[in-house]
């Protein structure tokens, strides 16, 4: 066991922060465009990080406190499971992938040096930069092997396992100890977000114990871990990429908003993950702490179950997209921090359908449409909670917009430690969110009929095949052509009521710098700890 004592923040009898220990959420998340085919490069994205002074010299030394919402007792290091932020967090300062996305969400490499595919875009020629795990051995083209294998194990449902699909690991094989030929299943020209893939973390050949003493090749190594409560790591001297300013950073579990606001504002932490646009406009400016915006990350949805009644009928999930009105609901719910969505994931990334109209409420349409489903007096349960920042008001401002059409909405609260995989499956509507990704990692995460975390479940085979056909097609525009024809489907009679895109808002000391004010959520530069240093 690590010598080293995990600090705590008080217990709720010693201090007024009774929020400090309760759980929240789930990351649902990845990110990129297309990376170029072939691509070099030592990693990192320094000369973009902003510091609070752009004069300010980088300092060695402290610990820095940084407090997420997380899971409770349930909460895991076991990299290729993580899904709430605050595992994808953890998982980052302890492990490398072969690639990460920049804050333009093209993949850029980490672990890999490059990539290389031949002619037929059917084989890839991965080479691995030096790099060393925590104790010293280097990470190999059989690390690498181990770890992809051990996200495909049909037996698991790792959240990567999805993105790795167009891998023939059988038939992939080590060309070298730092070399590796991917064999493709089919001609894949965006290779390089595979790499990048949500969950696709390099771990140790054989290792299988992660709670107790992981070991990974990232910034930061072990020092403790209890679930639910807090994680502490040491600076990684040998890092590939330079060694963290920082001696120590601690994870510390706030489930609740005003909880970790509290804790910022008594010195507590000096990182506060995910504040709520009030609160924002309430510290911003006033020197007291930092606001950190990052723009329009967040997707903000409604998810409606395609498999079962009401919403397997098309014509009631076209009639709820003619009832929110996205502007009532970014204003009411965001507080006006963010833009309206229209039905589709990824506005402003590469591929997204720009070409589809603005949806605005029609109340007469749908109306309509639900009595040609014989819907007119539908009532249905709308599950949401206290877990993400605006979810309990957009359900209630779309309750109230739905009765307009005659529709009734039981609003009903979840738990926050457990509502993201209470609703995966079970329910028929509820309100959803994600972080950062690319479309195509989007859309083979979440739409295809195997994906792990399909939550509309959406599932149509001709649609798996024009994703696998998208997937194979070299040239970028005719590609282009085939994710847009995806996205009209899906704006057509798909099951995520995307009504708005979020400002991603972080709160930190004044003290902190180096945080990187440009890269979305989930992004490389995202939660980038070794970066971070305490004046």
């Amino acid at each position: 066991m690590p010598d080293d004592p995990t600090h705590h923040l008080p217990q709720p009898d010693a201090h007024p922060l009774p929020g400090l220990r309760r759980r929240g959420f789930l990351a649902a998340t990845g990110a990129a465009s297309l990376g170029a085919l072939t691509l070099t490069g030592c990693g990192g994205s320094g000369d973009a990080r902003e510091s609070d002074d752009p004069g300010d010299t980088p300092r060695r030394g402290g610990r820095l406190r940084a407090a997420f919402s997380g899971g409770g007792a349930s909460e895991t290091l076991n990299p290729h499971k993580a899904n709430l932020f605050a595992d994808v967090a953890r998982a980052k300062a302890l492990f490398d992938k072969l690639a990460d996305y920049g804050a333009d969400l093209s993949a850029q490499p980490r672990l890999a040096a490059k990539w290389e595919p031949n002619p037929a875009l059917d084989r890839w020629h991965v080479t691995l930069r030096k790099a060393t795990f925590h104790d010293g051995t280097p990470v190999t083209a059989d690390d690498v092997l181990y770890s992809y294998r051990r996200i495909a194990d049909p037996r698991q449902t790792f959240r990567a396992k999805a993105s790795l699909e167009p891998i023939d690991l059988a038939a992939s094989r080590a060309t070298g100890d730092r070399g590796i030929e991917f064999v493709l299943k089919r001609p894949t020209a965006e290779f390089p977000n595979v790499l990048a893939a949500f969950g696709a973390y390099i771990v140790p050949r054989q290792a299988t114990d992660f709670d107790h003493h992981p070991v990974g090749s990232g910034p930061f190594r072990f020092v403790s871990f209890n679930p639910g409560r807090s994680a502490v790591f040491r600076r990684h001297d040998g890092y590939w990429d330079g060694a963290p300013h920082l001696d120590e950073i601690e994870f510390l579990v706030a489930g609740e908003e005003s909880a970790r606001v509290n804790a910022l504002l008594g010195g507590q932490v000096e990182y506060a993950h995910e504040l709520d646009p009030t609160t924002a406009r309430t510290h911003e400016g006033r020197g007291q702490i930092d606001i950190v915006r990052l723009r329009n990350s967040a997707m903000q949805a409604f998810c409606m179950k395609t498999d079962r009644p009401p919403f397997d009928d098309r014509r009631v999930r076209e009639a709820f997209f003619l009832i929110a009105d996205r502007t009532e609901l970014v204003d009411g719910a965001l507080s006006g921090a963010g833009v309206v969505g229209n039905d589709l994931f990824g506005k402003g990334y590469e591929y997204y359908a720009t070409d589809l109209p603005q949806r605005a409420p029609d109340l007469d349409r749908a109306r309509a449409l639900l009595k040609q489903a014989g819907a007119e007096k539908l009532k249905v349960t709308l599950d949401t909670s206290a877990v993400a920042a605006g979810f309990t008001e957009a359900a209630s401002i779309f309750r109230d917009q739905a009765a307009k059409a005659g529709v009734t909405l039981d609003v009903k609260m979840g738990s926050k430690d457990s509502y993201w995989s209470d609703v995966l499956n079970n329910g028929t509507l509820c309100c959803y969110r994600s972080g950062t990704m690319p479309i195509e990692a989007h859309l083979s995460q979440r739409l295809l009929s195997d994906s792990t975390t399909n939550a509309t479940r959406w599932q149509h085979k001709d649609f798996d095949a024009l994703y696998q056909q998208a997937q194979s097609t070299r040239a970028k525009q005719d590609r282009a052509a085939l994710f847009g024809r995806m996205q009209r489907r899906l704006y057509a009679e798909g099951g995520f009521l995307v009504w708005g895109f979020a400002d991603w808002i972080i709160g930190t000391a004044r003290r902190v710098r180096g945080v990187d004010r440009r890269a979305p959520a989930n992004t490389l530069d995202w939660a980038r700890f070794d970066k971070v240093w305490l004046a």
